[in-house]
């Protein structure tokens, strides 16, 4: 059944094609501007965060690669979630023979699954093309960050999931989703890798969840860090906030009233 609820989620993106070519033209114009931003700034500060030119230039790529996969700035399921709630119909959810949670997330895997292959594949390919990138030449570093890549849209998932719960309270889901977007676009480092952070603030950022997104896949797919190291980040990370979004959601499902119904 959630094998189902993915597809659906994949095929419901897949219709929105001009969408798609509108983002696939929109990440791959701002890659290049960041691309010759972070050069720039390499000149004037070499190996910065222990990136050399050509790793600044591949984070790059494959932050644009992420952004709509992962739903750094929120636009996932948790977009709809929120309306839901808003407007009462998530009393039919709750009433499905299904687990609220884990529908969906298969629905946010298979949202992400399109936005990798139909969004992020592009960009990625034209700044293999066009610009010097540390890619790997062996398959192991391209599977373990394929592992990556599941663990960090499952992490992904569970903070938007979070901060959609949050409407049973606040009846509204403007606030958080402005909440959402600054954390999401900083704290990802999709700006700035987190490694170049200084000093305390690098040493806080580099242990929130949101360093599962980005950071992580970036340095296992460069060699930066120990594959195994950050399967065990990012799993916590997922374990963690999913388990405090089932207890969420099990606070919000006994003692809240669905607005509208």
């Amino acid at each position: 059944m959630y094998a189902a609820v993915a597809a659906g989620g994949f095929r419901r993106y897949a219709t929105y094609r001009a969408a798609t070519v509108a983002g696939v033209f929109t990440n791959t114009v701002f890659g290049v501007i960041l691309v010759y931003t972070y050069l720039a700034l390499w000149d004037e500060k070499p190996h910065l965060g222990g990136y050399d030119q050509a790793q600044a230039v591949t984070y790059v790529w494959l932050g644009q690669c992420l952004y709509a996969t992962l739903a750094i700035q929120g636009g996932g399921a948790e977009k709809d979630l929120m309306e839901r709630i808003r407007t009462g119909e998530i009393a039919v959810d709750l009433y499905r023979p299904a687990d609220l949670q884990l529908w969906w997330l298969a629905g946010d895997v298979g949202r992400a699954l399109f936005q990798m292959l139909g969004r992020g594949v592009i960009p990625f390919a034209f700044g293999a093309v066009f610009f010097p990138m540390a890619l790997p030449t062996s398959v192991t570093p391209w599977l373990a960050f394929t592992v990556t890549l599941l663990l960090a849209t499952v992490v992904s998932f569970a903070i938007r999931y979070l901060v959609a719960l949050s409407v049973f309270w606040l009846m509204d889901g403007m606030g958080v989703n402005q909440v959402l977007m600054v954390t999401g676009i900083f704290f990802s480092g999709m700006v700035l890798p987190l490694n170049a952070f200084p000093g305390m603030l690098g040493e806080v950022v580099r242990v929130l969840p949101w360093a599962a997104q980005i950071q992580m896949p970036a340095d296992v797919l460069m060699g930066e860090t120990d594959p195994l190291r950050a399967f065990a980040f990012q799993a916590a990370w997922a374990v963690a906030l999913l388990a405090a979004g089932r207890l969420l959601q099990s606070a919000a499902t006994r003692r809240v009233v669905v607005q509208g119904g």
